[in-house]
């Protein structure tokens, strides 16, 4: 064996695998993505079929991708969360919301903050569309769970675009939790006039102090909605117990 020149292939294929490592950190290549084809990947990094098989071979190995026979590559859930056992705790003890509530305010306020100090113009691009293709549902029929995913995507991209590769993969391995919690918010709230007003100019706070690179009233704006909808759901929530309990009173009269 010629171990000069299975040295320099070495370093081919280390260089492969640290360069692919590195799209996934920056969140170019997504948590369940499928990897590109071979051409595509070859052409890109400017190297041989043979050295990115290997490199490919090594992230294998290291459990960044994961290969399905006849479908390809596909990313690793790099941060992944068995997230079942919450979703049902989240589901049965509806206390817990406002648990996750709380979480949302802390990372998603600095995600905000840091989007608004390190975004960049592209980063601001791809907020700008999600924000409104979540403003072109409004007054439109559209099911909830739409409403939800917009809703939520609009939230993403000002994480992706805080250019924290921990924070990023942090939030997508709650992505579960985190859309069950919007799911809450468009469920209960949109359907209530002043609810939904008062949301829509959080979102638009939000969106204008990101864009406009001011970190501070990103991180007020971001931390204040989730608030605001945790207090809006406990009020609701109480109003339906007091409905309840005044239901009861009213039986046991009859």
């Amino acid at each position: 064996m010629d171990m000069k020149a299975e040295q320099p292939a070495r370093l081919v294929a280390d260089a492969v695998a640290e360069r692919i490592e590195g799209l996934i950190a920056d969140g170019v290549l997504k948590s369940g993505q499928l990897l590109p084809s071979e051409r595509r990947l070859t052409d890109k990094l400017g190297v041989s079929r043979t050295a990115l098989r290997e490199g490919l071979r090594l992230l294998r190995a290291r459990g960044i991708i994961h290969t399905q026979q006849g479908r390809g590559s596909y990313v690793s859930q790099i941060a992944q969360v068995d997230a079942e056992p919450l979703v049902h705790l989240f589901q049965s003890q509806p206390r817990t919301l406002y648990d996750l509530l709380e979480v949302r305010a802390l990372l998603e306020g600095e995600s905000a903050r840091l989007a608004a100090l390190r975004g960049t113009e592209i980063d601001f691009i791809m907020i700008r569309r999600r924000y409104e293709a979540m403003l072109a549902e409004h007054g439109q029929e559209t099911g909830t769970a739409k409403h939800a995913h917009l809703d939520h995507a609009f939230h993403l991209s000002i994480c992706e675009a805080s250019h924290n590769p921990v924070l990023v993969h942090t939030l997508q391995a709650l992505n579960d939790l985190m859309l069950g919690s919007v799911f809450a918010c468009v469920n209960n709230l949109y359907h209530r006039e002043p609810h939904k007003r008062e949301i829509d100019k959080q979102h638009a706070d939000l969106f204008h102090a990101v864009v406009n690179r001011q970190p501070e009233q990103a991180h007020r704006a971001a931390t204040a909605h989730v608030d605001n909808v945790r207090k809006s759901l406990s009020e609701i929530e109480q109003e339906e117990q007091r409905l309840v309990r005044a239901t009861r009173r009213l039986e046991g009269w009859a």
